[in-house]
């Protein structure tokens, strides 16, 4: 009898370890998730109403020239933000992975931005794009009076601006995640490749890469989804202007739950990044769930 409850208990300890994040999975994620949705669909403004509207406010969202421009804004936004991290990343890993001297210290150096908030880091660019008091001013004390950098305050521009400031913070995380991945690869490959004499570049991009998908894979992921959810550092640096030049869902989304009391517009809105955001992750699950079940086969 004793054994049977030291077994029963072996047995059902873990699952009451995993209850508490089974419940936050269940009400703090699925549930406000459908609670949003719920809302959406109806007329609600300022409180929620138990009325149904169909997918009025969608249509009305996607009317909306704000909206658009958010999207226009995260299209751009998000391609020079996911490409430059990944090559940039890939560069400074490649880099690393020679057994540089102080590579700790440049492991170190590399990473730390992302350590730092988005919303601090959106304030230091803010001060060194400042026409007035940053970059711009500083080479033109340097003796070139003619130098412009005023990216910051020009509309056709200010969403460089954010990129450029997010790709510093985040291409440590890439360049981390990439090292990880050069370090499992076979120093066997290498030595062959040297002996038939094939070029480095040419290693990288034929062999090496190939065999990152996996890592390439979860980099894209995970920039793709803070793309999606960017709000702190455009917030920071342009409060989403000048006008609503650098606006994003995100803002688009906190302005009309907070500041314009349309609850049901902005729950649609967060729905929409919802969905881009399982369109981004469903296909890598399937290729992994395809992955093991190939393999089991095997």
């Amino acid at each position: 009898m004793q054994y049977r409850l030291k077994l029963l208990l072996r047995r059902t300890v873990p699952w009451a370890a995993l209850l508490p994040m089974a419940l936050t999975v269940l009400v703090g994620y699925l549930g406000t998730a459908l609670w949003s949705l719920r809302v959406s669909l109806s007329s609600s403004r300022t409180f929620p109403n138990d009325d149904f509207v169909g997918l009025a406010q969608y249509e009305r969202l996607f009317d909306n020239e704000r909206w658009l421009l958010s999207l226009h804004n995260l299209a751009v936004y998000g391609t020079l933000f996911i490409g430059a991290c990944m090559v940039l990343g890939f560069l400074l890993a490649v880099f690393i992975d020679q057994k540089v001297r102080g590579e700790g210290l440049l492991r170190t150096v590399f990473l730390y931005p992302y350590a730092m908030s988005f919303v601090a880091t959106g304030l230091v660019w803010q001060w060194v794009l400042n026409p007035g008091d940053g970059l711009q001013q500083a080479v033109r004390r340097m003796g070139f009076p003619d130098f412009s950098f005023d990216w910051i305050i020009d509309q056709d521009k200010v969403i460089y601006t954010v990129v450029i400031a997010t790709v510093w913070q985040a291409s440590g995380l890439v360049m981390a995640l990439m090292l990880a991945g050069l370090r499992g690869i076979d120093e066997d490959i290498w030595k062959a490749t040297r002996i038939d004499g094939i070029p480095a570049w040419r290693v990288y991009l034929s062999i090496v890469l190939p065999m990152l998908g996996a890592t390439v894979a979860t980099v894209f992921i995970l920039l793709s989804t803070g793309v999606v959810k960017v709000f702190d550092s455009v917030v920071s640096m342009t409060q989403g202007g000048p006008g609503t030049a650098s606006d994003v869902p995100a803002k688009f989304i906190m302005d009309h739950l907070f500041g314009r009391a349309n609850i049901a517009l902005a729950s649609a809105g967060s729905i929409v990044l919802l969905a881009t955001v399982l369109a981004l992750v469903a296909p890598l699950l399937y290729a992994n769930a395809r992955r093991k079940a190939g393999g089991g086969h095997r």
